[in-house]
């Protein structure tokens, strides 16, 4: 383990903002579902589909934000800002475009949208009402994730939590008038729920922004070094942080094939897995924002080429997040039977999701560890394109084929199938354990 106090503080200073950010962001997103849930289990479960797609678009945002990490970490190793700004343009261009391409085609194809993961006309209608407003909100995320994120990179983690809980207050207090009719207004339903994420995420950006063009000193960001066209930095950004955005948009794709199938397996199925989503969502809040931390000091000390250290810090990860799952897959099967118990559906949903909270809390382990490895180390020390290798071939042919086959040829009972879905959680930590133990993973990829 690794005695220097400074490694410690340094994982912490990006992990605890980081993971504060991602349990108010997952707050917002609970907080949706057990609105929209008290409507009852038909709207739940066309919400759920509707996200489904939004969460596709999410991989894709993480993975451009996440894409900028090894490049803007190992920068920030060597303190070169110039190239750190260059990277912020060609991140928040790429995102801009990407996002703004992606949302009018939602807008325009809403129901195509929804009977991509359902053939109920029931929810497809319901989901797409809320597809058609949703997608106003995913432009100003994109550009809000990536500066927030592209800052924490370069240890700037105030502006995360700041917007973040403003975030989750203005996410409520819409979701509670639109939803529901308050103040004199008319009750809208889901539509309200996403019109309250939309607003709450117009919040989001004009913070970021502000505070990345007119408050940072250090970075001395402009709006006009975004129209600046760096070919070098551009390439840059092709080789290393496509693959990272390649990886997590595949992965979202992943998400959603499995989606398609859950929500071909009924109501029931696709409330309790819902259910159980959001809570094992919230059970990953700190592993990622250690990962995040973790991002950071491994990027810093391979820009640094300190690579002693960054074989000593990659152990001390493994061995930290190797507990840390333990703990907390401990801690969920000890509570797994009351997050059930917030929403108002049947019960039949309530003991299914109960059962996919058991599977998820045992195979949590695998995933803490892993997420370190891969999200942490790997991303950080210049080996996207392995990370991304690896969850190619195990969501593509392994998750899927497996899911298909228990649910739909023999159609085994529903918690086997929902394991199926996790089947990847299981052995992907014996591929990051044996990656780590040479000397391949280390990139430098500075100039």
């Amino acid at each position: 383990m690794v005695k220097d106090k400074s490694f410690y503080r340094s994982l912490l200073i990006v992990a605890i903002p980081a993971a504060f950010q991602s349990l108010i962001s997952l707050s917002v997103n609970m907080l949706d579902n057990v609105m929209v849930g008290s409507l009852g289990d038909v709207s739940l479960a066309a919400v759920s589909l509707a996200n489904q797609a939004t969460a596709l678009l999410t991989f894709f945002i993480n993975g451009i934000a996440g894409g900028s990490a090894v490049l803007v970490s190992q920068y920030w190793g060597k303190k070169d800002f110039a190239h750190i700004r260059e990277i912020f343009a060609v991140i928040l261009r790429f995102a801009f475009i990407s996002i703004t391409l992606i949302s009018l085609v939602m807008f325009c194809f809403p129901r195509a949208v929804m009977r991509v993961f359902t053939p109920d006309p029931e929810m497809i209608a319901a989901g797409a009402q809320y597809v058609r407003i949703i997608c106003f909100s995913y432009i100003f995320y994109a550009l809000a994730n990536s500066i927030v994120t592209m800052l924490r990179w370069i240890e700037i983690v105030k502006v995360g939590m700041i917007v973040s809980t403003i975030s989750l207050f203005t996410n409520l207090a819409f979701n509670y008038i639109l939803i529901f009719g308050k103040l004199g207004l008319p009750a809208m339903g889901i539509r309200g729920a996403a019109l309250a994420t939309v607003l709450a995420r117009m919040v989001e950006f004009s913070i970021a922004a502000w505070y990345l063009f007119r408050k940072e000193k250090r970075l001395q960001m402009r709006i006009k070094d975004l129209l600046v066209h760096n070919k070098e930095m551009f390439r840059d950004f092709v080789a290393n942080s496509v693959p990272i955005i390649i990886g997590d948009l595949q992965w979202g794709l992943v998400g959603t094939v499995k989606a398609m199938m859950i929500g071909r397996l009924g109501v029931t199925m696709t409330s309790a897995n819902a259910i159980a989503d959001v809570v094992l969502s919230l059970a990953m809040i700190f592993t990622n924002g250690l990962s995040n931390g973790a991002c950071v000091v491994i990027g810093k000390s391979v820009g640094a080429k300190e690579y002693d250290k960054t074989r000593s810090y990659s152990n001390t990860i493994q061995v930290m997040f190797a507990i840390i799952g333990v703990c907390v897959a401990a801690l969920l099967l000890s509570i797994r039977t009351f997050p059930p118990m917030l929403y108002n559906v049947s019960q039949e949903t309530r003991d299914l999701a109960t059962t996919f909270l058991t599977i998820g809390a045992i195979t949590h382990i695998g995933t803490c560890y892993h997420a370190a490895c891969f999200v942490g180390i790997n991303r950080g020390a210049g080996d996207g394109k392995f990370v991304m290798k690896v969850d190619m071939i195990c969501g593509w042919l392994v998750v899927l084929p497996l899911t298909f086959f228990t649910g739909f040829i023999l159609k085994l009972p529903l918690p086997v199938v929902y394991l199926c879905t996790r089947i990847d959680q299981c052995f992907k930590w014996i591929i990051a354990f044996f990656r780590l133990r040479g000397d391949k993973w280390i990139r430098n990829v500075t100039r």
